[in-house]
């Protein structure tokens, strides 16, 4: 068979023409010949603009080098009319509003935690698109927010005295959330809906209300007797849950045997950071699964406990209202899918002469047209209540790349014979020049933005790139104390809320990056709606479930109107790079820092390269596991990088520091069966693909384009897979 198909002067991967053909378009009214026709338009007339804006980046970088070299002295005034004399820092547009249409209501009229997963694996996809409802009892007794003191240790059986701290912890939350007009949840002992209210019976058999009784939405079950009663509060749901006959609802006063909440309204199905897609047949199979979740088909069958379980997406959940009317809502989160960046080609399509065509393009066609099957109703479930497609786009450098994104996005809405602006654009504030240029970013994309957010890794490691010859920066852990990272995070809301992103759009925040230490995640994350941001990611459904209730502590959109009329941040401390002014670090310093991002470094690689896994939960220095992605690869690599060519370490200490760090990540992996260690009798070291990629990711670290670990990702990749065949 080829390895490829002509279609209007392209070259189609095979794999990427059979799932076009046989999966991707029945169902859509689209043939074959007119939709390669139109995917060939498109390439023709915007690759040239794609790679024309990539140029701009290396001049633009190279104009910036060449100022640091002949400036050696930081001067942020001088160094801000620079910016403006290249172009990089472009004129602010006058005031305006957003004025997108069609929103879905999970991104404009609630506030709720986000859930980002590679879409390359089904089960994580599922599991996400599942966590619109999770389980407190259960977040509560599995992780360590609860502690294990006094007996109430996480147990394989049931643990009823853990079980008695769950309940009195939810009882505390939803007197926070539901509060009683007199009395405590911790003291009821019956829950009953007469006449349309809630009456909750406390141990003194007084009867009571609501405070707000309007936060009774509706029940399952007969009315005097319910199975469950559904609440809301900051327009977000909370479901009661009661069976006496429950081994929990046994030990309750109440036979509550849970609490739901409503937790992740929205999810992003990744293809980019944290996935693995380096040809023809890893694309099919991100575009594959997401085509499932649009069509309602995709469904993973996976081994847990010795039993065979298999997962598909959750239906929706029904109640009585009231007024003894059926209500239903969702039982999936509102699905984003988040495509590549502009930067990256593909060999799934060649022009013909042989040339990869890039990646972002494809993403947005593909994406869009399985995205199809939602709008057209080819599924048993809604993905969109809106008639929107809603596409994250990373790596985005200034206005004039949103601009192209929505061109191409018109461009994909005419060979969907699709309205204008149907496909809405989230754009990502994790690159420098975007962070300068924000509010002119989200003009260009002002009739189809929903969402900003902001990213501390990737954000750090493009100005860490950006600046590398003004100085050396400081650790990392520094790095976060800097005047440029609070300045970046509130100018994000500062703007976003100044064009008119209250309820209209999202406004977001980094994830969390320990799913291990919720604890520590409850007490921190809180200051993500505190800071106006209407949602921020998580690492998993529990987390997502745990996170809901920050928001049920904070009214964000209260909160917005109170930051609207705050001061901006300033500009200046956001162009002023995290530097090291004077280097007063110890030998042990260094080592310490070196150590953290090699090892950090080699664990992530290693298993991208051998395993193509491109998120997981990676042990750091000190063994506590963080969920990964590239974007960790990004900060540590630069990182290294700077300090090499300033000097604050040898090429010889990084190397030595990387093979030391390879025996601290075979031994942290030694449990893993799929995992092949670097160091081994079969090979030197030296000709390992992982370990050689990660030593380029830090030697070639400076002439990367804007940082980007990608190319270099790829081709270690690619020629893995091709030694493994």
């Amino acid at each position: 068979m080829s390895k490829y198909v002509t279609y209007s002067g392209f070259q189609i991967a095979t794999p990427l023409a059979q799932f076009v053909e046989q999966s991707l378009l029945p169902g859509t009214g689209i043939a074959v010949n007119q939709f390669w026709q139109g995917v060939a338009d498109i390439f023709s007339a915007l690759g040239k603009q794609n790679q024309a804006l990539l140029n701009k980046r290396d001049t633009l970088q190279q104009q910036i080098d060449d100022y640091h070299l002949s400036h050696p002295d930081w001067q942020a005034a001088e160094y801000r009319t620079f910016l403006e004399s290249i172009g990089y820092l472009q004129p602010e547009p006058e005031d305006f509003v957003i004025e997108t249409k069609h929103v879905e209501p999970e991104i404009a009229s609630a506030a709720g935690p986000q859930l980002v997963v590679p879409v390359s694996n089904a089960r994580f996809a599922l599991n996400a698109a599942n966590a619109r409802w999770g389980s407190l009892y259960d977040a509560l007794y599995g992780t360590d927010v609860l502690s294990e003191e006094d007996g109430a240790e996480r147990t394989q059986d049931y643990n009823p005295t853990r079980g008695f701290k769950v309940m009195a912890y939810a009882r505390q939350f939803l007197d926070n959330a539901l509060p009683l007009a007199k009395g405590s949840h911790i003291e009821s002992t019956n829950y009953a809906i007469l006449d349309g209210n809630l009456v909750i019976t406390l141990n003194d058999s007084a009867q009571v209300s609501l405070q707000q009784p309007e936060q009774l939405v509706g029940y399952q079950g007969e009315a005097q007797n319910p199975s469950a009663i559904l609440l809301r509060h900051h327009d977000l749901h909370i479901e009661i849950q009661i069976d006496p006959h429950h081994p929990v609802g046994q030990a309750d006063k109440a036979g509550i045997k849970d609490v739901v909440l409503e937790s992740a309204l929205t999810t992003i199905m990744d293809c980019e950071d944290s996935v693995a897609a380096v040809d023809a047949k890893d694309k099919v199979l991100v575009y594959q699964n997401w085509l499932g979740l649009m069509k309602g088909s995709l469904s993973e069958t996976f081994e847990k406990s010795e039993k065979s379980l298999t997962r598909t997406l959750n239906t929706d959940r029904s109640y009585v209202d009231t007024q003894g009317q059926r209500i239903t809502l969702k039982g999936r989160a509102m699905m984003f899918v988040r495509n590549v960046g502009h930067l990256m080609t593909t060999p799934a399509v060649l022009d013909a002469e042989g040339n990869e065509q890039f990646e972002g393009i494809l993403d947005a066609i593909m994406t869009s047209t399985a995205a199809l099957h939602d709008l057209q109703g080819n599924s048993p479930f809604k993905n969109s209540t809106a008639a929107s497609i809603n596409i994250v786009k990373p790596k985005m450098h200034g206005p004039e790349e949103v601009a192209f994104t929505d061109t191409l996005f018109s461009r994909v809405e005419a060979l969907l014979s699709l309205p204008k602006n149907t496909i809405k654009m989230g754009i990502m504030d994790e690159e420098r020049r975007t962070s300068v240029n924000l509010k002119a970013c989200i003009a260009a994309a002002k009739q189809r933005v929903v969402f900003i957010n902001t990213g501390f890794l990737d954000r750090t490691g493009d100005e860490i790139h950006t600046s590398m010859l003004a100085g050396p920066v400081l650790p990392k852990t520094l790095i976060k104390g800097q005047s440029w990272i609070a300045a970046y995070e509130d100018q994000n809301v500062d703007i976003g809320l100044k064009t008119g992103f209250r309820k209209k759009a999202q406004i977001g925040k980094g994830m969390w990056p320990m799913p291990d230490k919720m604890a520590l995640m409850m007490e921190q994350k809180q200051g993500h709606p505190e800071s106006g941001a209407n949602t921020a990611w998580v690492p998993s459904p529990t987390a997502a479930t745990l996170h809901a209730m920050h928001y049920h502590y904070v009214d964000v959109f209260a909160r917005q109107l109170e930051i609207k009329t705050r001061q901006q941040a300033s500009l200046d401390n956001l162009l002023t790079p995290p530097l090291m002014l004077e280097n007063d670090l110890s030998a042990e310093d260094i080592q310490a820092e070196l150590d953290n991002n090699a090892q950090g470094i080699l664990g992530y690689v290693v298993r991208w390269i051998d395993q193509g896994v491109g998120c997981s939960k990676v042990p750091d220095i000190n063994h506590v596991g963080l969920m990964e992605d590239r974007a960790t690869l990004r900060i540590s690599s630069q990182h290294i990088a700077n300090w090499l060519y300033h000097g604050i370490c040898s090429e010889e200490q990084v190397e030595k520091t990387f093979k030391r760090m390879a025996a601290v990540v075979d031994g942290q992996n030694e449990s893993d069966s799929l995992y092949q260690p670097m160091l081994n009798e079969h090979q030197p070291l030296s000709e390992n693909l992982a370990y050689k990629a990660a030593l380029s990711l830090v030697f070639e670290g400076r002439v990367q384009p804007n940082g980007y670990t990608e190319p270099l990702l790829h081709t270690y990749r690619q020629a893995y897979k091709q030694q493994a065949n």
